[in-house]
């Protein structure tokens, strides 16, 4: 069993999207980005036409890792391309870009740009997606001191605050035009300082989570092991939802290929034993039992290879610890989340199962369908709890994890 502990930043696993406006403060973005990036987000970017006349979309593309849009009606036909799947996920139209963003930041923001976001106008890339998010907006003015004091400028800004929008700046200083003013764009520390600050608390903030995700393996000898189709992704979806609504989480992890998120606490085991052990020392306020954990194991396990023979081969099985029945039965349990994958009988079995083990809520889904499930990108969940249901539509593991947690979230705060 190993342990690999990683410091939480406020920014991992959030989305930023950087909308850059043409400005000549654009030459410093490159390195926003890749800062934002080293501190754990993932960051996409959008800019508007003149933009592109201060700083190149391949130079932002290269470091954000996707691609880098200016034009309405081209972002749309990149997603709509139906020969490119790959080009479709990362492209995303304008309305999916609004969605998917955590927060905007636009930066710099000139004297027109902000205008249009003040009096609503959806003329472009940029304008359209700010006014179909619903995201948090943060703006960083950058323009000539007569321009940033300018009465038409002062009551956007006005406008733009009473309706929650940051203001990050002004700076003073020296201006591209050689005047010395306030209107200089900010420092990229003081963005990124300003993005952690409004990261800094989430619904879930200082709440001990722990999660199990992906297969176990009960060896049969030194080379062969018993397992199953887990692929380890809800359960490391989960732990990034968590993550990104302030948890402190910690996740436990059969053997996977999947990078784990950044910002958990990744303990890595092999065995069922193994993960009860890892699960019981430390259980949280919160666990989610999203593992799938063999039942049984070999009650002895051959010391050396077993050799292929015509004989008929008979294994001893032994029943694994039930982790979640466990913990659910400690003294003071953790707020317990099971699933339960099952072939027929969805809620009958999954209903039967919350209450045999004792547990607060129970995720459920048939692994036969062919478009969700295990080792698939996708999921479908039907949620049970002591006294509701919840059905979770088809959708990505991503989006499914997220809604989960708000509902863990909504049921752990009755019980609090």
């Amino acid at each position: 069993m190993s342990v690999k502990n990683v410091v939480t930043n406020h920014l991992t696993n959030r989305r930023v999207l950087l909308a850059i406006s043409g400005g000549i403060a654009a030459y410093k973005t490159p390195e926003l980005v890749r800062q934002l990036i080293k501190s754990g987000a993932e960051v996409r970017v959008i800019m508007s036409a003149s933009a592109g006349q201060f700083v190149t979309p391949l130079t932002l593309q290269v470091l954000s890792g996707h691609p880098v849009y200016s034009d309405l009606f081209e972002l749309e036909q990149a997603a709509e391309q139906p020969d490119h799947h790959e080009q479709q996920n990362s492209a995303m139209n304008h309305i999916e870009l609004a969605r998917w963003a955590d927060v905007i930041l636009i930066a710099p923001a000139t004297a027109n740009t902000i205008t249009k976001i003040a009096q609503g106008m959806a003329d472009d890339l940029l304008s359209t997606t700010l006014l179909a998010s619903t995201a948090a907006i943060m703006i960083a003015p950058a323009m000539n001191s007569q321009m940033w004091l300018a009465e038409a400028t002062q009551k956007n800004i006005t406008q733009l605050q009473q309706r929650g929008t940051t203001i990050i700046g002004p700076a003073s200083g020296e201006l591209a035009c050689g005047e010395i003013g306030e209107g200089r764009l900010v420092e990229n520390s003081v963005l990124l300082q300003a993005l952690n600050h409004h990261f800094s608390e989430g619904p879930l903030s200082g709440v001990q989570i722990t999660i199990s995700a992906g297969p176990t393996r009960e060896p049969i000898d030194p080379v062969r092991y018993i397992s199953n189709r887990s692929s380890g992704k809800m359960g490391y979806a989960l732990a990034e939802a968590a993550q990104r609504m302030g948890a402190d989480v910690r996740l436990v992890s059969g053997p996977v290929s999947i990078t784990p998120p950044v910002g958990v606490t990744l303990i890595q085991v092999e065995s069922a034993r193994e993960m009860h052990s890892a699960v019981m020392e430390n259980s949280g306020e919160i666990f989610i039992a999203c593992a799938a954990v063999a039942d049984y194991h070999l009650s002895e396990v051959p010391v050396q290879k077993i050799k292929k023979s015509n004989s008929v081969l008979t294994l001893t099985l032994s029943p694994n610890p039930d982790i979640l029945k466990e913990v659910a039965q400690q003294a003071t349990p953790p707020f317990t989340v099971g699933f339960a994958a099952e072939t027929e009988n969805l809620e009958k079995h999954a209903l039967n199962k919350m209450a045999q083990k004792g547990i607060d809520m129970i995720a459920a889904n048939l692994v036969g369908d062919v478009d969700s499930g295990f080792d698939h990108d996708h999921n479908r969940l039907s949620v049970y709890w002591r006294d509701g249901v919840s059905q979770l539509e088809l959708a990505s593991k991503k989006i499914i994890a997220e809604q989960l947690m708000s509902l863990v979230h909504k049921q752990f705060l009755t019980q609090k």
